[in-house]
């Protein structure tokens, strides 16, 4: 319940900072933004700004097009006003900036969440060809997959095939090899045969349960992997709320490898 208050408080707070441009398009002032992000020092706040915008270049996409710096003026007091560095956000950018930022932070944490929820709704993506969409999860996959496991480590979890399954068990409804066995792919291809859609229910489930560990202390090998199974079941749970299709019945894609030579062929041609 307090974290369903805290995410609809965001969704508001969210909205309300929103703006229009003369171009009829939103978006948001990193300013305004990382204050409701719980960052009170620019300094830090633009961190996880130069942060989210390396992840943008990362996925290929034209970080200008989603990160504008600009300048306003600000009243410093005694009828004193000083230039000061802004950026306007559009909502992909806020997508990028919860994801990079701190998960101890509860307001991150919970706008992670928010965000995840509100991908399908918004489609934060649909400037993105599909091609683009699975190679940018995809990445971010892997790159939180490590952080999990670094975390689920230090938590004292030994038995990793079992703390992996779990997660899978939780979101599929079914253990990882059963899986494979009704997407007709080989073993160890689920990740790279997955599409958009299904990548970011992994990416849900990924970094929530790397925070759920860290967040309330979790150890050992039973109670990490009952918490990877929880999440999983959580991230099912809502995606049969909001009516989406459950991901175990989601067609396996081409291979992200051939996703991958396919664009370096283009890139390279479009250069010759």
């Amino acid at each position: 319940m307090a974290k369903e208050i805290i995410i609809n408080s965001l969704n508001k707070n969210f909205e309300s900072i929103k703006k229009i441009d003369e171009g009829s398009v939103e978006y948001w002032e990193a300013r305004e933004l990382m204050s409701i992000l719980g960052y009170e020092k620019w300094q830090n706040a633009e961190e996880v700004i130069v942060r989210a915008a390396k992840a943008c270049l990362n996925s290929g996409q034209a970080v200008d097009n989603h990160f504008t710096a600009l300048s306003k003026m600000v009243n410093i007091g005694l009828n004193t006003v000083r230039k000061v560095r802004d950026w306007k956000l559009d909502r992909y950018a806020c997508y990028l900036i919860a994801q990079n930022g701190d998960p101890k932070k509860q307001e991150i944490a919970m706008a992670q969440t928010y965000f995840a929820i509100q991908t399908r709704k918004h489609e934060i993506f649909e400037q993105f060809s599909e091609t683009d969409k699975r190679l940018f999860i995809r990445g971010q996959v892997t790159e939180h997959n490590k952080k999990l496991f670094s975390t689920a480590k230090n938590a004292g979890v030994t038995k990793f095939g079992s703390f992996n399954d779990a997660g899978y068990k939780g979101l599929y409804g079914m253990p990882l090899g059963e899986i494979e066995n009704k997407k007709g792919i080989k073993k160890g291809e689920l990740l790279d045969r997955a599409g958009a859609t299904e990548l970011a229910a992994n990416l849900f489930r990924i970094t929530q349960t790397d925070e759920k560990i860290k967040n309330d202390n979790i150890s050992g090998d039973r109670d990490a992997t009952q918490t990877h199974f929880m999440i999983g079941g959580k991230v099912r749970q809502t995606i049969k709320d909001i009516g989406g299709t459950l991901p175990e019945n989601l067609q396996a894609e081409k291979h992200i490898k051939e996703l991958k030579s396919e664009k370096r062929k283009l890139l390279k041609s479009k250069k010759n």
